[in-house]
C-alpha cells in the first residue's frame, strides 16, 4: 500500500467557513447545533470528521486515527492532533 502525505498539520474548518451550498447540499443531514467544527477541504471536495471510519491497531493504516475510502484500492487518511484542533491528510492506494 502507498500512503502519499505532505506532513503539513491543517486546521480544522469551522462550519462559518464552509459554503452555504455545500452545507445545503452534503452536509444537510447535521445539526448545525452539534456540527460546529470538524470541516475539511481536501483535493477541492468538503469532508467531515463524522464521515470517517476510526482506524483499529491491526489496520494497515498504522499511524492514521481515521480513513475514509473511495474505492476500493483508495482513500483518504487522516491524524487528529492531540488536542483536537488539527490534522494531517494523507491519500492511499494499494
Amino acid at each position: 500500500m502507498e500512503i502519499k502525505t505532505d506532513h503539513k498539520w491543517r486546521p480544522f474548518k469551522y462550519r462559518h467557513e464552509v459554503p452555504p451550498k455545500v452545507l445545503a447540499g452534503q452536509f444537510g443531514y447535521q445539526n448545525a447545533d452539534d456540527a460546529t467544527d470538524g470541516f475539511i477541504h481536501y483535493r477541492k471536495r468538503w469532508y467531515h470528521l463524522d464521515e470517517f471510519t476510526r482506524v483499529s491497531n491491526n489496520a494497515p493504516f498504522k499511524g492514521w486515527d481515521r480513513y475514509l475510502s473511495d474505492s476500493f484500492f483508495s482513500g483518504v487518511l487522516l491524524r487528529v492532533s492531540p488536542d483536537g484542533e488539527q490534522y494531517m491528510v494523507g491519500t492511499y492506494y494499494s
